[in-house]
């Protein structure tokens, strides 16, 4: 049974898009022949802008009563409007040519149109949960298709000779409905769902009865050809919307249908380019385990040996500051802090991608994974308060409601200042992903009605217990620190030992930006989370590393700088993304840039605090067991 547990688990660790499977969160719905099916509205999306907006924002075909799907958190987060449409059809039924609506243009919906055809604003929708893809190519011999996410508003072209470029709408839609079907029933279950967008100029006979229309009429065979005349966008002008849908069986599986749209562009994980890369931090971060061990034991067994064999030979190097080592540092209130903070976030990453890796956070459950995030850091404020505590009274603190009150606010509070300025901008473009002032509300709930109230929960359990006794006792006199080496000063020394960190999750990094910011698809949580392991291990050995070079100088001031040496490794990130934001993204409005750098501002601060953490721990780990190593008087 264990063998067996075992094997599922790495099984679903190096989990990839290619056999991609989910735990429950979406059950498969089974569809008879003539059942109804209706297609749902998400949000307009644009790389250009960031700014998503609501589908009814443009002058598209209204549905009788608008109806809002439920909404999770990370839904409303993420600008998310899923709403009913006048897509309507019926399960395994061809239709052809069926009219959506006619619209007649005025200004105000011309200059929409216009607008977001300039942005290259793409429609999305949603049939059984799948979203809507456009298939760009197909390779002969093989199933292997490429995707874009949602079709485009419309699109620029000039037309019948003349040189100025004119506006057209992509008002026809050719659906195509995938399905798999289960012989013994007879019932089917949807694993597929393409569009093919088409602009006509509809034509019809005068007067018309809402029925018959001569460029798109199945009794005659005239059906849309791309030879058509495009349906230009300009005011006073009418527009009919139509649609036809197709159905066809395919073999893929229910548990599968989201493989296709996992592969959404070229611009693929390479598999082996990744594994190569985290082989060599590994083989990297072993080399510097094994010399600093291989030092490290010399270096106790030579300190221990004097003691015995020649008791007037002076003490050198890292014994030297014993006395001051575990003196507390300068702000040790606000490192306290910092800690706590750290220790939120990385049990928040931890429990996160351990649910992604079982699947209960894949794309199928739209807005998991921001919902998640967002309670487990709300519900691991008991970890920041009792890790801040304890920290707080080994530094003899004894105001530890003022030093709770800080870890409960500080990082939360310039985090939500960010995001409430980047709420206000994407109000003030009108934007479907403004946070509405309900989910504001429940957000600054979350925070002080659970998260603080946890925080102090766990500070009074960690001041409660004794303080964490130091292996060593400290000089009542600091002991002056030698002049330092030019490659041993702290800013120097700090930049360094961000790199290693930030190379472990350089090629991750480039998938996840893409992810976010180009509107595709990220469900390589193995992947992910091995990168994370990896990136503990780097923080870890090079900060160590750093630690016992800094000590054998005789420089005693360790706390701040084991804490900064890793944390750096988050100004290299945000400089990588302004070098992505420069040639990979086309952003053109300011407002967009502003959100693009404020939320990478966050994300960047973020990582600075996981980071700092994991190489504070393993510093203060270290300099606790070599010091408790050896015999000093």
């Amino acid at each position: 049974m264990g063998a067996r547990l075992l094997l599922l688990f790495f099984s679903l660790l190096l989990l990839s898009p290619a056999n991609s499977f989910y735990l429950p969160g979406v059950a498969p719905q089974d569809f008879q022949k003539g059942d109804l099916l209706q297609v749902k509205v998400n949000k307009l999306s644009s790389t250009k802008t960031q700014l998503p907006y609501d589908y009814y924002f443009l002058n598209y075909c209204k549905p009788d009563k608008i109806m809002n799907s439920a909404e999770n958190l990370g839904e409303v987060l993420r600008g998310d409007r899923i709403e009913n449409s006048v897509y309507t059809f019926r399960m395994r039924e061809l239709e052809s040519c069926k009219i959506g609506c006619i619209i007649k243009l005025d200004r105000e919906s011309t200059k929409n149109f216009k607008e977001k055809i300039d942005d290259e604003y793409r429609v999305n929708m949603i049939l059984d949960n799948l979203p809507v893809a456009v298939l760009l190519q197909k390779r002969d011999g093989s199933q292997s298709s490429t995707y874009e996410h949602g079709f485009r508003v419309g699109f620029k072209a000039s037309y019948s000779g003349s040189i100025e470029e004119k506006y057209f709408i992509n008002n026809h839609l050719h659906f195509r409905v995938m399905y798999h079907i289960d012989v013994e029933t007879d019932s089917a279950r949807i694993v597929g769902f393409e569009v093919t967008p088409y602009s006509v100029n509809h034509e019809y006979k005068q007067p018309w009865d809402g029925k018959g229309l001569i460029t798109c009429n199945p009794s005659t065979k005239n059906i849309i050809q791309s030879s058509n005349v495009p349906q230009e966008v300009e005011a006073d002008k009418e527009v009919i919307f139509t649609y036809d849908v197709t159905f066809q069986a395919s073999d893929i599986k229910w548990a599968s249908r989201w493989d296709t749209y996992l592969h959404m562009s070229d611009d693929q994980i390479h598999w082996f380019s990744i594994i190569n890369s985290l082989m060599i931090v590994l083989f990297l971060s072993g080399m510097v385990a094994m010399i600093m061990m291989r030092t490290l034991y010399r270096d106790i067994a030579n300190y221990n040996q004097l003691e015995t064999q020649d008791e007037a030979q002076e003490e050198t190097g890292w014994k030297l500051v014993h006395g001051d080592v575990f003196r507390p540092p300068i702000n040790a209130g606000l490192l306290c802090v910092y800690v706590g903070t750290g220790v939120q976030f990385f049990c928040m990453t931890l429990v996160t991608m351990i649910f992604a890796l079982l699947g209960f956070l894949s794309p199928s459950n739209r807005g998991g994974l921001m919902t998640a995030m967002v309670l487990l850091w709300v519900f691991m404020g008991i970890f920041a308060g009792y890790t801040s505590a304890r920290l707080y009274k080994m530094f003899k603190g004894t105001e530890w409601k003022k030093n709770t009150l800080k870890t409960a606010f500080m990082f939360p509070a310039i985090c939500f200042s960010i995001f409430f300025v980047l709420n206000a901008l994407i109000w003030g473009e009108k934007s479907s992903g403004a946070v509405p002032f309900g989910t504001m509300f429940a957000l600054v709930f979350l925070w002080f009605g659970i998260s603080v109230p946890l925080v102090f929960v766990g500070s009074y359990l960690g001041f409660k217990k004794p303080a964490i006794e130091d292996p060593v006792k400290t000089n009542k006199i600091p002991r002056q620190i030698p002049e330092q080496a030019w490659y041993m000063q702290p800013v120097f020394s700090i930049l360094i030992g961000g790199i290693l960190p930030f190379g472990a999750v350089f090629i991750e990094l480039f998938f996840i930006l893409t992810s976010i910011w180009l509107n595709q698809f990220y469900y390589i949580f193995g992947f992910l989370f091995i990168v994370f392991v990896i990136l503990l291990v780097t923080c870890a050995e090079i900060t160590i590393v750093l630690c016992y070079f800094q000590l054998c100088s005789e420089d005693y001031h360790w706390w701040w700088r084991a804490y900064l040496t890793a944390g750096s490794s988050a100004l290299y990130l945000f400089l990588y993304s302004i070098f992505y934001y420069f040639t990979k993204l086309e952003i053109t409005k300011l407002v967009s840039g502003i959100l693009y750098f404020g939320y990478m501002t966050i994300v960047s601060y973020a990582f600075f605090v996981l980071t700092g953490t994991i190489g504070f721990y393993a510093c203060f780990w270290f300099v606790r067991k070599i010091y408790s190593s050896v015999k000093i008087d």
